[in-house]
């Protein structure tokens, strides 16, 4: 009897234990799968763990991931009920489109990934997720983003199902969701005029929505269904202590709607708004001509491209509140005006980082304004903008001399610098950079790409902080690098692509070599193999295998490794490298020399590596290099280097690089139509992909290649002429996630393509078309037939943003 009493007070202790072991893991859940240890838990623990209601993850995409480590690393416990018991516990209509697809290839996840994407894509496809869709579709539980009082971060980037309606189902009470949204259906219903809009719903209902005060970060990147300020209206609400919201690849957004933002999460003080780089930087293109239609007048045929008006300007009928944004990311944003940085600068006081990168429409005059009204700016980033001589004046505060510079050092804005990208800003003048970089001295992170009179400025620079320094594509020496590497022990990232003059070996002023020693380029790299501990680095004009040999100790860190025009490698130098840089993660490689064994070394000897390109290299590679398992490969590029490449050996390669997310080929002039079908069944995750001058793989049309239904950028180059006239607009309706994409003439079966209008474009952002015409070839005079090649003529690129589409004819294939 007393046996028996001991054995239900152990059985009892044990629950007890099993239960404190669940609630606590359950809490911390992002916090366990960071440890090696995790793949360990009983599989009743980890069941238990998800099925309970204080399960914190940051997004069904970590839980699911979570899920599939576990049943690799448990392939033994993994045939029973625990993998279909494991997998129903994910909430599929939750997850990112991309990963879902991906996952279709996976041992455990075939059934379960069919299943999750066709649901996403249903949902997508009839823009559904409605609150009446919601709930004819029957219980709405598996549709509710897990938020518990202890979630510190909100993902759902990517999901293109996640409407306004599903976001206010996932913050009202559980036991009340049904009945309360049963309640506002109907009443909608009431008022025919606003029955289908959400924005009437949510503001029913947002009296009774829930409050989480953990969360502080919230991730809505990437949601084409979601209506951005219905989306902020509902979570303004539950999410008071919010901190950081990110909202990239909203095209829609208007600048005026920052102002409320920050009144709303009056806590706020990271804000993400990137757009993709507009293709069209007039610094690097020739423009033919250019013209836009507002947002309310559907685009017509391409012809008609000298014919459009200008959209009108935004104007601000009130002045909010001051803010606590420090950071504010504007990258892409075409639309962004002057008097938007005006309005910016009159809100955000705190602002101390600013990234404008290829805001084209700003001036030089809007930034230099908005530098002088932010008096705490310590980060700005303008790369291929209008920032030109008056922006750095307005950082350097006039200074024209050393000894009153000294003076009022510390009162310069330039002198609070910690990131100045002003990358592409071609009208920069080397006399006023030099003053500017002068001041700089606390500088962490500088790119100057493409800045003429590099050099003068390199000299002047003072500071010992530096991290990150970009000079490619300019005419720096090897002395003036040498004086930054010299006296910045802690840089990590080094960008030097690109650099001719790098073959020189001598400063070109007397005064200067008085200052440094001669360098040569051995004694540059050998220089940065002592001083410094690389983790990027872009390289080109100068660079060889013995450079490689005397930056051993900079690199061993390495992760990511660019190797350009003008330098080389070797076999040598290429089957040295996962010895010496074990750790990369990223590899490209331009015009290099190269081999089957040298790649066959490289990839099987580095297991971190993700990202390989080889473009226009040389030597003798066949499909031997890539006839092995490569499970961490994401994204492949093989751009003129695989002219062999057919069906067969394409299959061989989805056979083995599994996990692919973005593939560009070039060249591949062997694959045929049935290629599509390689493509989509082998890479059902692809969000890019990149076909030219691929044989006929759309000579018959374009069918298979729409069943990567996660893909976000399309192009389809001199691949065959079967591509539809209708593609645009029918692969944006088919792709969810479609942005940009690029087709040729070409390949049109009907010689031109339809041209999108507001209403039918979908989630698009960017469409390119390049048009060839035909020249002769004075090489073969002897056949008529042969005698006329295509060559390329013009590209009309049209791009939307929230006011207007803009149409530019260029000269460049872009």
């Amino acid at each position: 009897m007393v046996s028996s009493v001991m054995e239900v007070e152990y059985v009892a202790a044990n629950d007890t234990i099993l239960q404190l072991c669940t609630s606590y893991l359950a809490r911390n859940f992002m916090w366990a799968l960071s440890f090696n240890s995790y793949t360990d838990f009983p599989d009743k623990l980890l069941s238990s763990c998800i099925e309970h209601p204080d399960l914190t993850v940051d997004s069904e995409k970590h839980l699911a991931d979570a899920v599939l480590v576990w049943l690799t690393a448990n392939t033994t416990k993994s045939e029973g009920w625990s993998c279909n018991d494991l997998c129903h516990k994910i909430r599929t209509g939750l997850l990112p489109l991309w990963f879902a697809a991906g996952k279709r290839r996976c041992h455990f996840f075939t059934k379960f990934a069919d299943k999750a994407t066709g649901a996403i894509v249903s949902l997508a496809g009839h823009n559904c997720m409605s609150l009446t869709d919601i709930f004819t579709e029957g219980c709405s539980s598996h549709l509710r983003i897990r938020l518990t009082k202890y979630t510190q971060k909100v993902d759902v980037s990517g999901c293109p199902q996640i409407t306004a309606g599903l976001c206010l189902l996932s913050v009202l009470p559980s036991c009340d969701a049904d009945r309360i949204l049963s309640k506002i259906i109907k009443k909608s219903s009431a008022n025919h005029a606003n029955s289908l809009r959400d924005g009437f719903r949510l503001s029913l209902a947002l009296g009774q929505v829930l409050t989480f005060e953990a969360v502080q970060e919230l991730d809505i990147s990437n949601c084409p269904s979601l209506f951005l300020e219905s989306a902020i209206n509902c979570f303004c609400k539950s999410f008071p202590s919010l901190r950081t919201l990110r909202a990239a690849y909203f095209s829609n957004f208007k600048t005026r709607q920052l102002g409320q933002w920050v009144q709303k999460f009056p806590l706020l003080t990271n804000i993400d708004l990137t757009l993709d780089i507009t293709p069209v930087i007039p610094a690097k293109i020739s423009i033919i001509a250019s013209s836009s239609v507002p947002s309310l007048e559907p685009s017509t045929a391409s012809s008609d491209i000298y014919n459009c008006q200008s959209a009108t300007s935004l104007s601000y009928t009130s002045r909010p509140l001051p803010s606590n944004v420090i950071k504010l990311t504007l990258e892409g944003r075409i639309d962004i005006s002057d008097s938007d940085l005006l309005m910016i600068s009159e809100v955000c006081h705190s602002l101390s980082y600013i990234n404008l990168k290829g805001c084209t429409s700003v001036t030089d005059h809007g930034i230099a304004v908005m530098i002088l009204r932010c008096k705490i700016l310590q980060s700005v980033l303008a790369c291929d903008t209008s920032f030109q001589n008056n922006s750095i004046l307005a950082l350097s505060s006039g200074v024209s001399s050393v000894t009153q510079q000294h003076e009022r050092h510390s009162q310069l804005i330039a002198h609070k610098l910690l990131t100045l990208h002003i990358g592409g800003c071609r009208g920069v003048t080397g006399k006023l950079l030099c003053e500017l970089i002068s001041g700089a001295d606390n500088l962490r992170s500088l790119c100057l790409r493409e800045i003429q009179l590099v050099d003068d400025a390199l000299y002047r620079f003072s500071g010992a902080s530096l991290e990150m320094l970009d000079v490619s594509d300019t005419e720096v020496s090897i002395p003036a690098l040498a004086h930054v590497i010299c006296r910045n022990p802690d840089l990590k990232s080094l960008k030097i692509r690109g650099c001719r003059r790098l073959l020189r070996q001598e400063s070109e002023t007397n005064e200067r070599k008085l200052c440094i020693p001669s360098f040569t380029p051995q004694d540059l790299y050998s220089e940065l193999g002592k001083s410094c501990k690389l983790e990027e680095f872009e390289v080109g004009w100068g660079f060889s295998y013995f450079s490689l040999a005397a930056l051993k100790p900079a690199i061993i860190t390495l992760r990511s490794l660019v190797v350009g025009l003008g330098g080389s490698l070797g076999h040598d130098g290429l089957k040295l490298l996962p010895t010496i840089c074990p750790m990369l993660e990223t590899l490209i490689l331009y015009f290099q020399v190269i081999s089957d064994s040298a790649i066959t070394e490289i990839l099987r000897t580095l297991p971190h590596l993700q990202f390989l390109a080889l473009c226009y290299c040389f030597g003798d590679i066949s499909s031997l290099s890539f006839n092995f398992n490569m499970p961490n490969l994401r994204n492949l590029k093989l751009e003129r280097v695989t002219p062999w490449m057919t069906n067969e050996e394409l299959a061989t390669l989805a056979e083995n690089c599994t996990n692919l997310v973005k593939l560009s080929l070039i060249g591949c002039t062997l694959l045929d139509s049935e290629a599509q079908a390689i493509i989509s069944s082998g890479w059902p995750g692809l969000t890019s992909l990149h076909l030219e001058e691929c044989g006929e793989i759309t000579a018959n049309g374009v069918r298979s290649l729409l069943d990567c239904h996660a893909l976000e950028d399309l192009i389809l180059r001199h691949t065959g002429c079967g591509i539809p006239r209708n593609f645009i607009i029918y692969a944006a309706s088919k792709l969810p996630m479609l942005r940009k994409i690029s087709l040729d003439v070409c390949d049109a079966s009907e010689s031109d393509f339809d041209i999108p209008s507001f209403s039918d474009r979908y989630f698009l952002s960017t469409v390119k078309i390049a048009r060839c015409k035909l020249q002769k070839n004075t090489l073969d005079l002897h056949n008529s037939a042969a005698c006329r090649s295509p060559v390329h003529k013009e590209t009309l690129v049209l791009v939307w943003n929230s006011e207007k589409l803009v149409r530019t004819l260029v000269k460049e294939r872009l």
